[in-house]
């Protein structure tokens, strides 16, 4: 999920107002039942994404790297070029939630502050290639939503498939932003 170093606080700040996405028709958005940890780890590229404020500035080049930790735990490391073509980074930290094998929480918070429930954001792995080519990453209330590949592009079919899960799921795509080429 990226997010930028100065992007923290208005993520906190929309978390803090419970801002939610009400009257979907659709029924709940739900994670994959299974995650294999080893086999998510590694570098994905952002293809598309909904807008949110925290990569505003983000103009390409967008990858996220998940690494496994030894205390179950995975550290998070976003990137993206700016407008200036300079890089933008945070560091961040994941931690699965029991019992729910594709969800995640992830926080850009300083460790001192994960104690507060509020730092902490849904990662839902929503839909996943078997072969982990490919993930849509959500949460429960439809704000968030990326599309993510191994590699920096994505045949155009697919992406219209996975438009078409994360709609049925009852995610707006009016205002969604592709960030990667689409062959």
């Amino acid at each position: 999920m990226p997010a930028f170093p100065t992007l923290l606080r208005p993520l906190a700040f929309g978390l803090l107002l419970g801002a939610s996405a009400a009257g979907h028709a659709a029924g709940p958005v739900r994670a994959v039942d299974a995650l294999d940890m080893d086999r998510y780890a590694g570098q994905w590229h952002e293809i598309a994404h909904l807008p949110v404020s925290f990569q505003k500035k983000c103009v390409g080049d967008i990858t996220a790297t998940y690494s496994l930790r030894s205390d179950g735990r995975i550290s998070v490391l976003n990137r993206c070029r700016i407008q200036d073509g300079s890089r933008l980074q945070a560091e961040g930290v994941a931690r699965p939630v029991s019992g729910q094998p594709g969800q995640l929480q992830v926080r850009f918070a300083p460790d001192w502050l994960s104690w507060v429930p509020l730092v902490w954001a849904d990662y839902w792995v929503i839909a996943l290639d078997p072969e982990y080519q490919w993930a849509m990453v959500g949460e429960p209330d439809r704000r968030y939503l990326w599309i993510l590949s191994r590699s920096p592009s994505m045949p155009r079919a697919q992406l219209e498939t996975l438009k078409t899960q994360a709609e049925a799921m009852g995610y707006d795509l009016a205002p969604l932003r592709v960030m990667a080429p689409v062959d």
